[in-house]
């Protein structure tokens, strides 16, 4: 089938097959990962910026293609992930500048949007290297003009593309002497084939995957000896966006921020405009990186990652039985679950609840055939069990409802004991809890024949508020005496970031002279919104 123009709805349908592409291969760019370092995450950062480009085409019925490249531009910027995935959302931003105003493209058309992607891909880095997906990008823009002249045909056009792409890909080991050594081609230059090759496969009857010879991902892979040899200069990827913006800030004033983040590490990208700067960076200083940043606006969507731990990850070939995932909120609570061996903590609440994303990418980091998550809240349980659904780790989501549920049941966990008793175990232990909070009441209301004020503070005892006082200390002591029973033995007390830790005195010596046979622990959690976390057993 002859196609010589490309309307707004094939070309979201292009974009839509790219990114399931590019997920469906992501562990095969991983695997090839080796520059700038050996982290193993360049093809879950370029999938996730993918993903989130694409999340802003979903709803569109668009016919010309103008407004879809700069909905999948938007898309990309504000969710790119990692080097490769800020470096991908500066092509797909290009290529969008290079469409504008045009409903219907054509070859020749595309050729130029695919050369503007690339020339401001390249502006958008500090320090260009060459062997990256910055050259496979060029040069396939460079050759797609050439190749456009010849052929007004999309079909046979878009494998003349694949070829060019797949053979400067291949070049690319000669370029890089840590690919050479490796014996690896560029893990964001193999990205980048993928989308070529994920794009045309929504153009039927003109483009067969198969036909091309690709790189396996059992083929390729990094040696642990290499791994462990190498030495990663700069340990955090710390990236951010800086919006709301001073007023005395210029659209020139960026090449500022890159000179002095320059002093501070590599693999800088700065890219933006007077309303939302995306900033990615390779640092030991990422606090100082923030500090720069604070003199431009706003921070948000502040990621730091420690490469040099993503990186020891790598010589984990072999998966462990279980593993453990917790949702907590404050240090104290995560330090907790981390010194009763959970293997990732994710930051969430009440009123900051993880995504199904998040909860994948810790599952995945936790190098384990069976991962235990404990969410901790009944409105993150949900997010779990689709987690659950979707990943191809086996998840089992225990339904921990607080985090004395989720303490019981990790203090419950055995890893010597098979999946199916540490299930009944972890369970049943989240039974024989009672689970109590104290916060303050955001609005008049009346529960249960309590009548409550805005500000009062509540006790909440199994997610069900059973008092209400104007005073911390006496909500907290009535609250306890309604969960202590006969049968108690133990009583857990963590202690949020509004708490001082001489205010709790008054509390052990409550509960020791009204309950002398009751094991009271008491410590810090630094949780936000609640006073109080309360487990008693």
């Amino acid at each position: 089938m002859y196609i010589e123009y490309i309307d707004g709805i094939k070309l979201k349908e292009m974009f839509l097959a790219a990114a399931h592409f590019l997920e469906d291969n992501k562990q095969a760019i991983n695997a090839v990962n080796v520059f700038p370092v050996p982290d193993g995450d360049t093809g879950t950062n370029m999938s996730l910026t993918m993903m989130a480009a694409v999340k802003e085409i979903q709803g569109m019925n668009n016919s010309a293609v103008a407004p879809v490249a700069e909905a999948v531009a938007k898309g990309a910027l504000k969710g790119a992930r990692g080097n490769s995935g800020v470096i991908l959302s500066q092509l797909l931003r290009g290529f969008s500048k290079g469409l504008q105003n045009i409903e219907r493209m054509n070859t020749r058309q595309c050729a130029l949007a695919l050369q503007e992607g690339s020339k401001t891909a390249y502006k958008a880095v500090m320090k260009p290297v060459e062997g990256t997906m910055l050259t496979v990008a060029r040069v396939t823009g460079e050759k797609a003009s050439k190749i456009a002249k010849n052929h007004s045909d999309f079909g046979s056009y878009s494998q003349e593309i694949i070829k060019v792409a797949k053979d400067i890909l291949e070049k690319t080991p000669d370029m890089l002497p840590q690919l050479k050594e490796a014996g690896v081609v560029d893990s964001g230059g193999l990205g980048v084939l993928y989308i070529f090759m994920g794009a045309v496969q929504a153009l039927k009857d003109t483009f067969d995957p198969g036909s091309i010879s690709i790189i396996q991902e059992e083929s390729i892979g990094i040696s642990p000896e290499m791994v462990i040899e190498t030495d990663i200069k700069y340990g955090y990827c710390t990236e951010f966006f800086i919006k709301n913006l001073f007023p005395y800030v210029e659209e020139g004033d960026t090449e500022k921020l890159k000179s002095k983040l320059e002093n501070l590490g590599d693999s800088i990208v700065v890219v933006g405009d007077t309303d939302l700067i995306k900033v990615h960076v390779h640092t030991n200083m990422p606090g100082k990186a923030l500090q720069l940043a604070l003199r431009f606006g706003e921070l948000s969507d502040i990621k730091i990652d420690n490469m040099r731990e993503q990186h020891r990850h790598i010589v984990q070939i072999d998966k462990k039985e279980f593993g453990v995932v917790a949702v907590a909120m404050g240090e104290g609570i995560s330090a907790i679950f981390r010194d009763l061996s959970v293997d990732r903590v994710i930051e969430g609440g009440q009123t900051m609840n993880p995504s199904i994303e998040d909860i994948l990418k810790a599952v995945e980091d936790t190098n384990a055939e069976n991962v235990f998550v404990l969410p901790n809240n009944s409105n993150i349980i949900l997010s779990a069990k689709q987690a659950q659904d979707i990943s191809e780790t086996n998840i089992i989501t225990i339904p921990s409802k607080s985090i004395a549920h989720g303490l019981a049941a990790i203090l419950a966990f055995n890893p010597d004991s098979d999946l199916d008793t540490n299930i009944a175990s972890m369970e049943g232990a989240m039974e024989k809890v009672q689970s109590g909070q104290v916060t303050y009441a955001v609005r008049d209301s009346e529960y249960n024949g309590i009548e409550i004020k805005k500000g009062d503070i509540i006790g909440l005892a199994d997610g069900k508020i059973v008092v209400s006082d104007k005073q911390i200390d006496n909500t907290t002591k009535a609250l306890l005496d309604k969960m202590i029973n006969d049968d108690s033995e133990i009583a857990t007390i963590l202690y949020g970031q509004d708490v001082e830790p001489e205010d709790t005195q008054g509390l052990e010596d409550y509960l020791a002279e009204r309950y002398p046979d009751l094991d009271v622990e008491i410590h810090s959690g630094g949780q936000p919104l609640y006073y109080y976390i309360i487990s008693v057993e």
